[in-house]
């Protein structure tokens, strides 16, 4: 597999406290992470770093090869390397095709005019497109305002994949998504992103998401990464058990994706950090 990023002992301070420290992470061309921890354990602050947010106080971030550490958050998009946030960033009040078609013009153009994709059929096309890959097409005329939280953040998504980036971060996915839907929701957003061979890296709290759809995951604690490697392997991790997952949580027998979600009363007993 080729490496499309690569963080050598990455560092970030606020004063005398440490946001993130000594992390080194790799991520492979086409390759689903996920990463874990409880909250302030440095995983949005890698994340901030990274896409240029947040500049690191100490070490490298190597995208292709190429040092990008410090570059303009722009500069950084224009690269490959994109993301979601935990609320979605949208236009409350217009409809779904307006909001793809300003992603789409802001993507193609240096300097968008706003209006012009709606009088651009071509462009229209382009954002339809998008919307079913995502499976979203039908709310297209919508208002976002009208739109259930799980549909939103599928716009969302979908508004950051407008330029084809390599590497796409999503903060909490399934944060404000119901239980009962976060499985089909993941499953919908790990089929759009596969068909482009984009490499995703995921922020989660929800372990049953982690366990079914990233085959590697990363844990972190108090700024450092506490287990990386197969997801099985990190879940069972006495360190990750004891600081980010609890001890009481244990792994599903059914991994496959396809399986159904487990009961809410089974969910009550996996909660996490």
């Amino acid at each position: 597999m080729t490496t499309i990023l690569e963080t050598r002992n990455l560092e970030r301070t606020f004063g005398a406290v440490y946001a993130a420290k000594d992390v080194n992470i790799s991520i492979d061309a086409g390759e689903v992470l996920g990463v874990i921890g409880s909250n302030g354990a440095g995983k949005t602050t890698f994340v901030n770093m990274v896409t240029g947010y947040l500049t690191p106080s100490a070490g490298e971030i190597l995208y292709r090869g190429k040092n990008i550490t410090g570059l303009p958050t722009r500069d950084i998009t224009k690269l490959g390397i994109c993301r979601s946030f935990q609320i979605p960033q949208l236009f409350p009040e217009l409809p779904v095709i307006e909001n793809m078609l300003i992603a789409l013009t802001i993507a193609n153009q240096d300097r968008p005019i706003l209006f012009r994709p709606a009088i651009n059929p071509s462009l229209e096309e382009e954002a339809l497109s998008l919307l079913s890959r995502f499976r979203i097409d039908q709310y297209a005329d919508q208002e976002i305002t009208t739109l259930p939280q799980g549909v939103r953040k599928l716009v969302d998504i979908a508004m950051a994949t407008v330029a084809e980036p390599d590497l796409l971060f999503l903060d909490e996915p399934t944060s404000g998504v119901s239980g009962d839907e976060k499985m089909d929701f993941m499953r919908v957003l790990i089929d759009a992103l596969k068909s482009t061979e984009t490499a995703v890296l995921f922020i989660e709290h929800d372990m049953e998401i982690v366990e079914a759809f990233s085959p590697r995951c990363v844990a972190f604690y108090e700024g450092t990464t506490l287990a990386d490697g197969p997801t099985a392997e990190v879940l069972e991790d006495q360190k990750v058990r004891e600081f980010v997952i609890g001890s009481e949580f244990h792994r599903s027998t059914a991994n496959d994706p396809k399986s159904k979600p487990a009961s809410k009363a089974q969910r009550s007993n996996k909660g996490t950090q």
